[in-house]
């Protein structure tokens, strides 16, 4: 199978004067538990996986645009819409418990063996719908900024202060996770952010060199606006997402 390249009208994204080869790789596992079929059930008229699928073509950043996944129906979608992933993800790295970054590793090295090899390496999430291609297109330049050596996440700031939060027991009874700091006042805290579930890149070489789950240090966050950073984990997620993406395209 061809690889689908987001090379739009011939054009690739320069940056610092050089061009840039990137890999996205879009993870889509079968098999999802709290939402079934999560990666290609309808949402707002088209398969979840498209939406991103549509926004990493539109930025025309990426060399290749590569769904991994097991699955033969994903498979499908994927190949339905332009883009048959060149292999499958194995079993092996399939199940509820395999992190995110061997899966990275999986695909990069893949590619390596056939003699295609890249600068930078995308992390795009299949439910990740309220994404913008210009999103992508900002993130590429802060991590050029950065030198592109240090990994960009996309991250949203938490709308209370963390500093604020309870533990809640089974009986209901709260728990100040720091007590006294809810006297503060949120001006007077500093802001924190939260892990958006949309994407990351990364350096090609630190995804070749990572072991087991990889690393949180070093990143430079990216981040997005809070109606876009949302991360569907169950039937209320999705329905809110939802609204948020037919807002967004109502204009």
């Amino acid at each position: 199978m061809q690889s689908c390249s987001s090379n739009v009208g011939g054009i690739h994204r320069f940056y610092q004067g050089s061009y840039m080869k990137r890999l996205a790789i879009i993870p889509a596992r079968g098999g999802s538990k709290r939402i079934l079929n999560k990666n290609i059930r309808d949402f707002c008229g088209q398969p979840m996986i498209t939406h991103v699928l549509d926004t990493a073509r539109e930025s025309g950043l990426f060399s290749i645009i590569h769904v991994s996944t097991e699955s033969d129906s994903i498979r499908e979608v994927a190949t339905t819409f332009g883009f048959p992933p060149d292999f499958p993800r194995p079993e092996a790295l399939a199940d509820d418990h395999t992190p995110i970054m061997p899966v990275l590793r999986y695909v990069t090295e893949e590619y390596a063996a056939r003699g295609q090899h890249f600068d930078e390496v995308w992390l795009l999430m299949a439910c990740a719908p309220l994404i913008k291609s210009e999103d992508l297109i900002a993130a590429a330049s802060l991590f050029s900024e950065n030198g592109s050596n240090s990994p960009v996440l996309a991250v949203a700031e938490y709308p209370a202060p963390v500093e604020w939060a309870f533990r809640r027991s089974k009986e209901g009874s709260l728990k100040a996770v720091q007590p006294g700091m809810f006297a503060v006042r949120s001006q007077d805290i500093e802001k924190a952010y939260f892990d958006s579930g949309s994407f990351a890149i990364f350096p090609s070489s630190r995804i070749l060199s990572s072991a087991g789950a990889g690393s949180d240090e070093d990143f430079v966050g990216y981040v997005l606006p809070k109606n876009s950073a949302i991360d569907i984990d169950d039937e209320e997620d999705w329905k809110f997402a939802e609204l948020l993406f037919r807002i967004a395209n109502s204009a």
